[in-house]
């Protein structure tokens, strides 16, 4: 990579890292792009040679907040080789991740209303849906029964979208730690039943419930 890209990939990086601060900080509607280009110590000019403008600049602030919600969770994938622990762990990193308040400002609140939602919901399966994806088909797929890919696909979306909306209770809770606690016990008890009921055998996708 040349200098000049180097350069200019510096400072798109810069541009996003300030954006995500002051979307963070003042939300999409009280943060302007003068006040982007003057913390970051670059033109204007240089904003719109990356983006068409604030809401593309978002859009990529928001890809930032979902990647990094990723990142943490992928770690926490490699405290056990075990399947359903893989699962616990990766919902503690998700919950500790949506108390946080950039997470909060940019994906749950102004996230949906600034993309619309099914931008918004595009960028968000992106990103964590194929992970909630390859964790849950990784833990159904230890039963002892060959699950039908339909039938992993229904599970991945009811859970992700579960997921979705544990997040938005938390961030909009009064009492966010006590919204937690209650969200991860639930969670619990959702995957002990789904556990139980494959190393029973029953065939998750057979609507009779039938031994597999």
């Amino acid at each position: 990579m040349g200098q000049r890209a180097q350069s200019l990939n510096a400072t798109r990086r810069l541009l996003i890292d300030i954006a995500y601060e002051q979307f963070s900080e003042h939300g999409y509607a009280a943060t302007s792009l003068d006040a982007i280009v003057s913390r970051a110590k670059v033109t204007k000019g240089a904003l719109y040679h990356h983006f068409s403008g604030k809401q593309a600049l978002f859009e990529a602030v928001f890809e930032k907040a979902e990647a990094d919600a990723a990142t943490s969770m992928r770690k926490a994938l490699k405290k056990s080789k075990d399947p359903w622990e893989k699962a616990s762990f990766a919902l503690n990193a998700f919950l500790k991740v949506v108390q946080k308040r950039p997470y909060q400002r940019v994906v749950i609140q102004d996230g949906p209303a600034v993309l619309g939602y099914e931008r918004f919901r595009t960028q968000e399966e992106r990103s964590s849906y194929s992970m909630i994806d390859d964790l849950l088909r990784a833990v159904l797929e230890s039963s002892p029964y060959d699950l039908s890919d339909e039938m992993a696909d229904t599970f991945s979306r009811i859970f992700f979208g579960a997921m979705s909306a544990a997040g938005e209770s938390i961030a909009a809770a009064a009492d966010p730690e006590a919204t937690v606690a209650r969200v991860e016990a639930a969670f619990s008890f959702i995957l002990a039943g789904l556990r139980s009921l494959a190393d029973s055998g029953i065939a998750l996708d057979d609507p009779r419930g039938e031994p597999a």
